[in-house]
């Protein structure tokens, strides 16, 4: 019985041990979340008003074409996935990693069929595992990204669509709602898809010319986009991990209290057998 309660306090202890952690990181990923949201937030309005000015470039030049707004035969896609490089985020990586696979399943037939970029070691591991060829990776990006961080991934995957090397770019990101919830999406990066409701109210003169101020702005949307969707990733890690350790916290309190209920029962059997053996030695005496 000793060493039964011995063993139930040892448990006791460490799932105290482990609710400190829990909870400790909860708090991290809260402060940490304000910032990332902000951030995520900040950007949208941004990116949606470039896409509008690049749409209405296009929409307003009859006769424009340029490679990234040109449709062709999908032989090959190019997916851009962005994950974390932690986990314990809950279903954050899971749900985006699992939103790819599916995609790849339904549309392709063989890995000659598509390529993969990838933003985030769990990413990157998830496809290894696999052995799924990943073309190229970042891993080791900070809690508050700058573009620096991303762009030379960014400007590949870009790349790799002005050069033929796929026909189709989608980004794969987890885009953040609230700490709660958080959407994984498939969103098609290139070619762009100009905007039908985009209305040209005036006639404007671009020097050197209209394909040339695409020719520059283009593939900064295009790596804005992606510099968007990490944001959103980061906030979106966060908020799932913040509300994963909530859960730990709370699951572990319960099993706590479990465990104490366990531990009082066994030491009161306990006491209560020892009265009883007294009693017995007493009666015997007697």
């Amino acid at each position: 019985m000793a060493k039964g309660m011995r063993e139930v306090k040892r448990q006791i202890k460490s799932v105290q041990n482990t609710k400190q952690i829990t909870k400790a990181m909860e708090m991290v990923a809260a402060s940490r979340l304000r910032r990332a949201q902000a951030a995520a937030e900040a950007s949208r309005p941004y990116t949606d008003k470039l896409k509008e000015v690049v749409s209405s470039i296009a929409a307003g030049s009859k006769g424009l074409k340029h490679p990234m707004l040109q449709s062709r035969e999908v032989k090959k896609t190019g997916y851009l996935v962005v994950t974390s490089d932690r986990g314990l985020a809950g279903g954050y990586n899971a749900n985006v990693l699992r939103r790819v696979m599916q995609e790849i399943k339904e549309n392709h037939k063989s890995p000659s069929e598509y390529v993969i970029f990838v933003i985030g070691r769990r990413g990157r591991d998830y496809f290894r595992q696999r052995n799924i060829s990943v073309a190229e990776e970042v891993t080791g990006v900070p809690d508050t990204p700058r573009f620096a961080d991303i762009k030379e991934i960014a400007a590949a995957a870009v790349k790799s669509f002005e050069n033929g090397s796929c026909d189709k770019l989608c980004l794969v990101y987890s885009r953040f709602i609230n700490a709660i919830t958080q959407e994984p999406m498939i969103k098609q990066l290139l070619p762009m898809e100009v905007m039908s409701e985009a209305v040209v109210t005036a006639d404007y003169e671009y020097e050197p010319s209209a394909e040339g101020v695409l020719e520059v702005l283009l593939p900064k949307y295009a790596e804005t986009l992606i510099y968007s969707a990490v944001l959103e990733g980061k906030a979106s890690e966060f908020g799932a991990r913040m509300t994963a350790m909530n859960s730990a916290t709370k699951n572990a309190t319960k099993m706590i209290g479990s465990l104490t209920l366990v531990y009082n029962r066994a030491r009161q059997a306990a006491i209560t057998q020892e009265i009883s053996e007294i009693v017995a030695g007493a009666n015997a005496q007697s």
